[in-house]
């Protein structure tokens, strides 16, 4: 009685759950790749002819892998005095007599016997057209060369090389091309975007993100459209002609070669896996990380007068080790591929010497294929890392995509209302308001006539620079409506309502330009003319002309070469060239010196001249000179009169002005 063999229903269970992991990975990778692609279509689809001939470039390398081999080939059988022709079986017996012995006594050939035939056939036609081109330059045992000969021989195997070599750099070349202006595009798409995201989105993204976003997650795209993208055309194409060159050798070598391959996708397919896992995670840290250093650098000033050195390298430290941590977990699940592979390459390897070992292998077909073998484990390997990148790169692709796909909740209508000029009122009427369902304005109307100088005072939180917010439409109301010359702002183009308004305010934004093409930003067009005379009527140009190079000196990052009642004189010039006819000051003053705020309030006084004013400020001294002042309080208006009539009534406006001191006259 024969002994039942029972396979363990565990060990049964534990291969059908990898395989089919292995499954899900590979579906999981095929969708990474379909989502990259998608992402970048309509980029890679601008420079489509570099593209294409990056593309059939990669596939001419793939080719000339195998006519490589084919070619070593060729030539070491000339030199051994041997040709595919006469090539036998480990019996010495044809293929074909083969075939025709196994018809005979089982009644049916193998597989391999049938492969074997028809490629020794390919293999004598492929031979028969070498030999007939390249015969007469290549020498041949038991002939002896000529120059001719040796000419050729010492040509074929370096033009060979040349061709695999040169395809593969131009196809690098052009897919590369393609990627750094398609990334490029991209960044520029990603900043276009985000100018045209309303105020809200930046007040609840971070700095360190939007900047990760644009500049590492761009990259990561642009190595997996470039250099990956061109294994992904080179290697696959490779792996095939090198399969098929070794095919038309030996069949049954081949065949036992190749068994080993579906091995790699294993522990490729967990490695995916992980990788995809740390690249979020290192996302998510670089992050951070990103945040930390924008906030680091721009708040050093207090970090140095509070001594906060020790505390933000801590944070920073500690951020940076777990970025570290996560990124050498994707390192990790990337660069064990090449180890796993080898690994099995070299399984591969043995197996094919211990079969040579037992068999009648010609001399020709062991170099070539130990060879062939050991380069065709080369591309597999990259196709394997190819799987981990783009795992990679399709966390970054949806992280870019979700910044392409946000829409400002503040949109211009499709068909806008055209606003000419400013020549009547601006009216707030019945405008309610709230930021994240926290209730700012409710039920606000207002009335600016055209030509009035408005203050606006209040305690913090009260609505002040929301009405300057909602002016400038950088949010729409949630009920009510501000109109400009009867024009709901709505219906008009928020570009043309802002080409009517111009802004002062406490916090100065100076960039990195000089002082020239700084004032000149508040018209695009200024012509220097145009920027001295706004310098000028700013009391600016004095200070300008005695700075190192004029209007031609570099300020430097937030201006930090200038003093802050100088930044403040150009954020004045740049309103002066504006030329708008509503200007709004938004504690233009707070944060100067009282000689700085003497010199700039001269220079406002001077640009308030002949325009309509909404000026918000704390500094009730600002507001002395106003026509009319409003005090507001939880988003409704407490008093409304000229500054004398609110100081004299005694309510909140003349309470504030004692505590700044301001002498408030006896009723």
């Amino acid at each position: 009685m024969g002994t039942r063999v029972i396979r363990s229903p565990e060990r049964s269970d534990a291969w059908q759950l990898a395989a089919a992991r292995a499954l899900k990975e590979a579906g999981r990778a095929l969708q990474n790749l379909r989502s990259i692609l998608i992402f970048g279509a309509p980029y890679l689809a601008r420079y489509r002819t570099r593209m294409v001939l990056g593309i059939l470039l990669g596939v001419f390398y793939g080719v000339s892998n195998g006519a490589a081999i084919w070619g070593a080939r060729f030539v070491f059988e000339r030199l051994s005095g041997v040709t595919a022709s006469s090539m036998t079986t480990s019996a010495g017996v044809s293929p074909r007599a083969t075939i025709a012995t196994e018809k005979s006594t089982t009644g049916k050939a193998s597989v391999v016997d049938l492969v074997a035939a028809d490629s020794q056939r390919w293999a004598k036609r492929a031979e028969s057209w070498t030999r007939e081109r390249l015969g007469p330059w290549l020498p041949e045992a038991g002939r002896k060369p000529d120059w001719k000969q040796a000419l050729g021989l010492m040509l074929l195997l370096p033009f060979l090389m040349a061709l695999r070599g040169y395809t593969g750099y131009f196809s690098n070349y052009f897919l590369s091309w393609v990627s750094e202006r398609m990334v490029s595009d991209l960044r520029l798409d990603v900043l276009t975007r985000l100018s045209g995201l309303s105020v809200d989105y930046f007040s609840k993204a971070r700095s360190g993100d939007l900047i990760t976003r644009i500049n590492s997650d761009a990259l990561t795209l642009q190595i997996a459209l470039g250099s990956r993208l061109s294994d992904l055309v080179k290697e696959p194409v490779t792996i095939a002609s090198i399969v098929l060159a070794l095919l038309l050798m030996n069949p049954a070598l081949t065949l036992f070669v190749v068994v080993f391959l579906p091995l790699c996708a294993l522990p490729i397919s967990r490695l995916g896996r992980k990788a995809r896992e740390s690249a979020r995670r290192v996302a998510q840290a670089a992050t951070l990380q990103s945040g930390l250093l924008v906030e680091f650098l721009a708040g050093i000033r207090v970090v140095k007068a509070f001594g906060l050195e020790s505390q933000q390298l801590d944070r920073f430290r500690t951020l940076s080790r777990e970025s570290v941590g996560q990124g050498m977990r994707a390192m990790r699940a990337r660069e064990m591929v090449n180890p796993i592979i080898e690994i099995i390459s070299a399984f591969a390897l043995s197996a094919l010497i211990l079969y040579i070992a037992f068999r009648s292998i010609q001399f020709t077909d062991l170099l070539t294929f130990l060879g062939g073998t050991a380069i065709l484990y080369t591309p597999v390997r990259r196709l394997s890392q190819l799987h981990v990148g783009f795992a990679q790169a399709s966390v970054a692709a949806e992280r870019i995509g979700q910044i392409l796909r946000e829409q400002p909740s503040v949109r211009d209508p499709v068909l806008p209302r055209t606003l000419r000029g400013f020549e009547r009122e601006i009216v707030f009427d019945r405008v309610g308001f709230g930021y994240d369902e926290r209730p700012v304005l409710s039920g606000f109307s207002l009335t600016i006539p055209r030509g009035q100088k408005l203050g606006v005072a209040g305690e913090s939180g009260s609505g002040k620079s929301t009405l300057v917010n909602l002016l400038f439409r950088f949010y729409d109301p949630t009920s009510g409506c501000i109109t400009i010359d009867g024009i709901d702002l709505r219906e008009a183009a928020g570009a043309q309502i802002r080409e009517h308004l111009a802004l002062v305010s406490q916090d100065v934004v100076v960039f990195d330009l000089t002082v020239a093409e700084n004032i000149a930003c508040g018209r695009p067009g200024a012509t220097r003319a145009d920027v001295v005379e706004a310098a000028r009527a700013a009391f600016a140009h004095d200070f300008i002309m005695a700075l190192p190079q004029g209007y031609d000196t570099p300020v430097g990052e937030r201006g930090v070469t200038l003093s802050g009642g100088q930044r403040q004189r150009l954020s004045i010039a740049r309103a002066f060239v504006r030329n708008a006819p509503i200007l709004v000051l938004d504690e233009a003053t707070a944060s100067l010196d009282s000689q700085s705020e003497r010199e700039v309030q001269t220079a406002i006084e001077r640009l308030e001249e002949n325009r309509t004013v909404l000026c918000v400020a704390h500094r009730l001294s600002t507001l002395i000179n106003m026509d009319r002042v409003i005090t507001l309080s939880e988003g409704r208006i407490l008093e409304s009169g000229t500054p004398q009539e609110l100081l004299r009534a005694g309510g909140s406006f003349a309470a504030m002005a004692r505590l700044q001191g301001i002498e408030v006259p006896l009723v």
